[in-house]
């Protein structure tokens, strides 16, 4: 991996870090996106994937427009609303809306059909779409969706997402574990990783953070492995941060 770096100040030894400026970028007038790891026509050899994750799209759709119907299959798909409300349709049958709190999670198995559409005719959505390898193939598909507390993110981490059907988080067929945190100012929290041989994806939502004696600012992604905890502090009010750990084997 690129920008691989030792510091002795933390348990950090092995990171890359991805600047907000240096993802890839498509501009499709309804639809703007920046693509964190290998897209469509936005294609890096360096930046093809982050252990199992495989894609983290930054996606912006105009006033009622979205995606129409398309397929996938053997991939597990999360979709994590910033702003605005975006319509789920999809070929099991499902039509649901999500909206800022909420996650939403498809594994595609043997295969589905989907669209997203911008359920709103006066605001932008904004989401991100996240693509994780399954750790099983050709599963029968299955879709999930939960609607989270917001205040239960502030100064703490709050798990959305688990292998685990009974952690109270939406599950995937992955030992994968996703928080968010809300921070203000200063606040500083550990996080410890869930399994040995994983690694921790951080995506900045918001604001700036020190990953260790790492800078990390908004919309930066910084990828951590061989390690069991690190810490993060908060260097702005409101700072928010996605965490997600996942196998780094393939």
């Amino acid at each position: 991996m690129e920008n691989n770096h030792t510091t002795k100040e933390t348990a950090i030894v092995n990171f890359v870090l991805h600047q907000a400026n240096t993802r890839g970028h498509a501009n499709h007038g309804w639809l703007e996106s920046y693509h964190t790891f290998s897209f469509a026509n936005y294609h890096n050899p360096e930046r093809m994937n982050f252990g199992v994750l495989r894609v983290l799209n930054d996606d912006r759709v105009s006033q009622g427009m979205g995606f129409g119907k398309h397929p996938h299959d053997n991939m597990e798909i999360i979709s994590i609303p910033l702003e605005g409300d975006l319509e789920h349709q999809d070929s099991m049958g499902n039509t649901t809306v999500i909206k800022e709190g909420d996650i939403q999670i498809m594994s595609a198995g043997t295969g589905i059909f989907h669209s997203e559409y911008n359920k709103n005719k006066d605001q932008m959505v904004k989401f991100l779409q996240i693509w994780v390898y399954p750790n099983q193939k050709n599963v029968t598909p299955r879709y999930d969706q939960i609607s989270l507390r917001m205040e239960d993110r502030h100064n703490k981490l709050q798990q959305i997402l688990s292998p685990n059907p009974e952690e109270g988080s939406v599950w995937i067929h992955q030992d994968a574990w996703f928080h968010i945190g809300k921070f203000d100012k200063d606040f500083s929290v550990s996080y410890h990783l869930k399994k040995p041989g994983n690694g921790v994806y951080a995506f900045v939502l918001k604001g700036d953070f020190s990953i260790g004696s790492i800078a990390v600012k908004e919309r930066d992604g910084l990828g951590i492995w061989d390690t069991d905890t690190f810490s993060i502090t908060a260097k702005s009010s409101d700072a928010e941060i996605l965490l997600m750990e996942v196998p780094m084997k393939i």
